[in-house]
């Protein structure tokens, strides 16, 4: 970015710095930035799905090796963000934007050009090490050039719009790309983007600082919330081929527990910890990552059977699928839009509540249709648009809630603890929504019976989304207003004025 670093204790405070001129505008680079990552790290979380076929066939993979294809990524991606989100705050946010879209972008770039299977899954993990530096990164830039005020809640629906953008974008894109030019594009198309991210990137001034003046990287707690958070997602990833009682799943977890335990030892010790476990002592900030991990494993697991359900059952083609999905993110966009304007009227509790039921309701929509008879409008359509508004509607309280009473230097560190509890949600709600299938299915291939096997899928999701709804009617305190009260608002008028017309 644009403008000198700072040395010395880093300036948190004050978002994007300047004549009110440049710090609009400056502002506004920001938020474009903010946004392009997410859609950026969302994007690839699901463009190479559709193409899976196709890289198999081309490279040769054998097994159960096409499975890395993905899993490198998310296990890098959730293994890591504890990590970037950390450095954000120690490095700065500038150096850390700028080092993980050059290693994203580079990944793509081999990724493209891949020649073998191994080259091909290593490309795919770097770009994992490149996200998890981002998605923590795109969250606090938001949270650092914005004040606490419409101005923010503004940008938060932006930001939970560009996620379901790349979401729903990426399963398209795989698919029309693939069927285009080959799946190699679908790696190569992150390459511009990561272009226009830089030069977006050079346009916007000092946020956030540079590297703080004795500030020091917890490495023990960095090692060990690396390794458990990736034993972790890799015994989850893994439930689908070994069993939730085999040997490996549960070698996996018992470590990935062992090393998390251990983490925690280690973080209330040491002086300058990776993550401040006072951090969680607030209730919203304890409501929001919880809320997060069930949302999330709803959703993903969702995801993953609504494909599997249009194309197997449906008998939709590999571009017809993505274009289903495009009522998802509409959704998502109207529920995240409403939602700017509803958390100040009825806060983080009643919105959050509010969101996750509808998002329930519609799940359950998705699971009374799901039949063999079922059609788009019905069985898609229809669903996609009740949960996807729910879920919109989550976007704004829920990163609010996030950083609530937390420090600007600390604003990594929420955002690194958000997209990991959102990342091992994934993980988690698709090998349990996965189980739940294989159990009532019992190895049939029949249309019924996996019908009724998705079914009992989204059914599963229905009841994580509920209990979202629960989690937050109970725990979230009731007085806790989006704008933190008038206090807060009084405090954040004067600096809301330069990031509202960006937000905007």
């Amino acid at each position: 970015m644009g403008g000198a670093e700072k040395s010395g204790t880093e300036r948190d405070e004050g978002g994007a710095a300047g004549a009110p001129g440049a710090g609009e505008r400056h502002a506004r680079w920001l938020l474009v930035v903010a946004l392009t990552v997410q859609f950026l790290v969302s994007l690839d979380m699901s463009v190479v799905n559709v193409a899976l076929p196709d890289i198999r066939s081309d490279l040769g993979f054998g097994g159960d090796g096409l499975l890395w294809v993905v899993n490198a990524y998310a296990l890098a991606f959730g293994g890591l963000l504890m990590l970037g989100g950390r450095l954000a705050d120690l490095a700065g946010p500038r150096r850390v934007l700028t080092a993980g879209l050059v290693l994203f972008g580079l990944a793509s770039l081999a990724g493209g050009l891949a020649w073998s299977p191994g080259s091909l899954v290593a490309a795919r993990a770097v770009q994992g090490v490149g996200a998890a530096a981002l998605a923590p990164v795109a969250f606090a830039l938001i949270t650092l050039a914005f004040p606490a005020g419409p101005a923010r809640s503004r940008a938060l629906g932006l930001w939970g719009m560009a996620g379901a953008a790349g979401g729903a974008v990426g399963v398209l894109a795989g698919g029309v790309l693939t069927d285009a030019t080959g799946w190699r594009s679908v790696m190569l198309v992150n390459v511009p983007i990561v272009a226009f991210a830089l030069a977006a990137a050079a346009r916007t001034g000092p946020v956030g600082g540079g590297r703080r003046a004795g500030a020091r990287l917890d490495v023990a707690g960095a090692l060990l919330v690396t390794a458990g958070t990736t034993l972790l997602v890799l015994g989850l990833v893994r439930t689908s081929d070994h069993g939730w009682g085999s040997a490996t799943t549960l070698a996996s977890l018992g470590a990935a527990v062992v090393l998390l335990a251990a983490f925690v030892a280690v973080e209330l010790r040491t002086a300058s910890p990776l993550l401040r476990p006072g951090l969680l002592k607030g209730r919203p900030v304890l409501t929001a990552n919880l809320f997060c991990l069930l949302l999330a494993s709803a959703q993903f697991g969702a995801f993953y059977f609504v494909s599997l359900y249009m194309q197997l059952v449906l008998g939709f083609g590999p571009t017809a699928a993505g274009f289903a999905f495009l009522p998802f993110c509409v959704g998502v966009v109207a529920g995240s839009i409403l939602a700017t304007r509803a958390v100040a009227v009825l806060g983080l509790r009643r919105l959050m509540t509010v969101g996750a039921t509808l998002a329930a309701l519609g799940m359950a929509w998705f699971a009374a249709t799901a039949t063999v008879d079922g059609g788009f409008l019905v069985s898609i359509l229809g669903p996609s648009l009740l949960c996807s508004f729910g879920i919109g509607l989550c976007f704004v309280p829920l990163g609010t809630a996030a950083t609530t009473d937390v420090a600007p230097g600390e604003t990594g560190m929420a955002s690194g603890l958000l997209n990991s509890s959102r990342q091992v949600g994934g993980s988690l709600g698709l090998a349990v929504l996965v189980t739940v299938a294989a159990q009532v299915t019992g190895g049939s291939t029949g249309l019924a019976e996996v019908s009724s096997g998705y079914e009992a899928a989204f059914w599963a999701a229905a009841g994580l989304l509920a209990l979202a709804a629960l989690a937050a009617y109970v725990l979230l305190p009731a007085e806790r207003k989006a704008l933190d009260g008038p206090a807060a608002a009084e405090r954040g008028r004067g600096a809301e004025r330069e990031g509202d017309a960006a937000a905007r």
